[in-house]
């Protein structure tokens, strides 16, 4: 069954253009659309409906940045018949709006990334330390200098903004800090330190790693430890939506400490 979830999630990958249904993917692979929906789950940690949208919204991120398309063409163009469902999803997944999205480069040019730790909101909260490396297929796609980026999510994908995040420095080690209670999972990614703006936002390699089961933040626990290895993936692997290098630029901290020194949440 796992041949068939690759087999479903290449076909998905490599039609997410095309307006494809479920019944379409059972009929290529040879199963019913209830068990390969439950076996694709399994094995790649979200449903086919989510993977496909999440390939759509990774072209949306490329057009938003590499043309002139508004909104709303991109909108169709990826496959959704509603702008305001897709800017709301779009949105959920990476952390911003389209129209905010599309200005990144330009923010980022002002304010690149830096390595930084921004931690949970529960100031005597859970620890999670550890360290990320890379694999030599990640080192030679990067090109030796790597942007690694380390956060914890509610699910075993990441989605919207993390719960606790880090840039890390070339020694990729990390110790996110103030983790409310709850299951998560450790999920980390790299990009290549030396590539633009746009290139680090929608990168052409997807390199990943992740902590082989969730974790769990409760009363009294004490620091957990995880040591994560980033590998290249198959391109029709999910790719990684969320928005991180903002995150780690200096103006989102400017914008996060004046909230707090506000009262605000």
């Amino acid at each position: 069954m796992p041949d068939v979830a690759v087999e479903a999630a290449c076909f998905i990958a490599g039609h997410a253009g095309e307006p494809i249904t479920l019944a379409d993917v059972a009929d290529h692979v040879g199963y019913s659309p209830f068990h390969l929906a439950r076996a694709f789950e399994r094995a790649h940690g979200q449903p086919p409906g989510r993977f496909l949208a999440a390939h759509r919204f990774q072209r949306a991120k490329r057009l938003l940045l590499e043309t002139d398309e508004r909104v709303s063409d991109i909108c169709c163009e990826v496959g959704f018949s509603s702008v305001g469902t897709f800017t709301r999803r779009f949105t959920a997944e990476i952390g911003l709006s389209p129209v905010s999205f599309r200005r990144l480069p330009d923010l980022l040019s002002d304010t690149p990334p830096r390595p930084v730790l921004v931690p949970g909101d529960d100031d005597s909260g859970g620890v999670v330390t550890g360290q990320v490396h890379l694999a030599t297929s990640a080192r030679i796609a990067l090109g030796g200098a790597a942007a690694i980026y380390v956060g914890l999510f509610a699910r075993r994908i990441p989605r919207g903004v993390p719960i606790v995040g880090a840039l890390l420095d070339e020694r990729g080690r990390f110790a996110l800090t103030g983790i409310p209670r709850g299951t998560y999972w450790v999920l980390a990614t790299a990009f290549s330190a030396r590539a633009d703006h746009a290139q680090q936002l929608v990168p052409g390699w997807n390199v990943v790693g992740a902590s082989p089961a969730p974790l769990v933040i409760g009363p009294a626990r004490l620091p957990e430890h995880r040591e994560i290895t980033l590998q290249v993936v198959p391109p029709w692997s999910a790719p990684v939506l969320v928005a991180l290098p903002p995150l780690a630029a200096p103006i989102a901290q400017d914008r996060r400490r004046q909230a707090f020194g506000a009262g605000l949440p």
